[in-house]
């Protein structure tokens, strides 16, 4: 006869012996005094969450997540912390509420309370993936994308809760060198092509429509944008914002349905946004001081060479508190 899980684990379940309050529990061990010393962080990673988040049009949908959860072991009588207290109220939590800052600090301090005369800071990391619609340059089309997300919070005892996105945007960068460079093919090409002649409009137009009038295109590349803020509690600024507000800086994210229009739209995109990985940086940090909501930040472009077998890289920071990737 087959059986279903439930009742599998059910039977293993009846076969152990009934708890009690009178079972082991080593963790409430001293530590070895040799060994004695408080602990910055003590917790677990990669635990399997459900989460609720809303879309775009504010309906709720579920998705799986991995969350890590953290507190401090200042107590150095107590040789550990309470594990499984933290796993439920992040389970309990997670299940029953839209993700937001709001949700972020209650299950904080449900660290902190469990772990009275133990711990005094508590920290909680989410990382999913999120699902948000693009329209298409110039068609009547749509399409999706997912964002690699990150969203946590870190709260000290008598101190306000701290919270942070991040995330990593994928966009187009064409070389302005490469393109100065091509121009001048192409010049040289036109020079020697036309040299001498009475120039005739309707032979010149048609002649830069080929591929022997534009003898030289720059190269670009595709390339992440990975950006962390710091942002207010209680702040309506969300993945999506963060998303929007990189995205519209750089003006090249790589895109969703592409028709012929959408593509030669994406074109005059990249020739009129030419970036090294330093243009792409001072624009996102632009964009980022220019938002009140963001207290603090750190990003990252990098730029996935086609020349090279090497990345170009830049970073910049506001470095109030962040100033590197953990």
């Amino acid at each position: 006869m087959i059986q279903n899980s439930n009742d599998s684990n059910s039977e293993i379940s009846n076969s152990l012996p009934p708890q009690t309050d009178s079972m082991p529990d080593v963790a409430k061990e001293r530590p070895d005094l040799r060994l004695s010393g408080a602990l910055d962080w003590v917790g677990m990673r990669g635990i399997e969450v459900p989460l609720l988040l809303k879309d775009q049009q504010g309906q709720n949908y579920r998705t799986a997540a991995r969350a890590g959860t953290w507190v401090s072991l200042e107590n150095q009588e107590s040789r550990g912390i309470h594990m499984s207290r933290l796993f439920k109220d992040l389970q309990d939590e997670l299940s029953q509420a839209p993700l937001d800052f709001s949700l972020l600090q209650r299950v904080l301090e449900k660290f902190l309370r469990s772990h009275e005369g133990l711990s005094e800071k508590a920290k909680l990391e989410i990382d999913f993936q999120a699902l948000i619609e693009r329209r298409a340059l110039k068609s009547d089309n749509k399409g999706w994308r997912t964002y690699p997300v990150r969203i946590s919070g870190l709260q000290e005892r008598g101190q306000s809760a701290k919270f942070y996105l991040e995330t990593v945007v994928t966009y187009s960068s064409t070389c302005p060198a490469s393109a100065a460079l091509s121009r001048q093919l192409i010049q040289e090409n036109f020079k020697d092509h036309f040299r001498g002649q009475n120039l005739d409009f309707k032979e010149v137009f048609d002649f830069l429509g080929t591929s022997r009038g534009i003898v030289a295109t720059p190269h670009a590349q595709r390339s992440e944008a990975r950006v962390k803020v710091q942002v207010q509690a209680g702040s309506d600024f969300t993945y999506e914002s963060l998303v929007d507000l990189v995205e519209i800086a750089l003006q090249t994210p790589v895109q969703t349905v592409v028709k012929r229009e959408d593509e030669q739209a994406f074109a005059l995109r990249n020739g009129q946004n030419l970036m090294f990985c330093e243009d792409a940086a001072r624009r996102v940090q632009t964009a980022l001081l220019a938002d009140s909501r963001v207290v603090d930040f750190i990003a990252q472009m990098s730029h996935l060479e086609s020349l090279h077998p090497h990345d170009a890289v830049s970073r910049v920071c506001r470095g109030l508190e962040l100033q590197s990737f953990e």
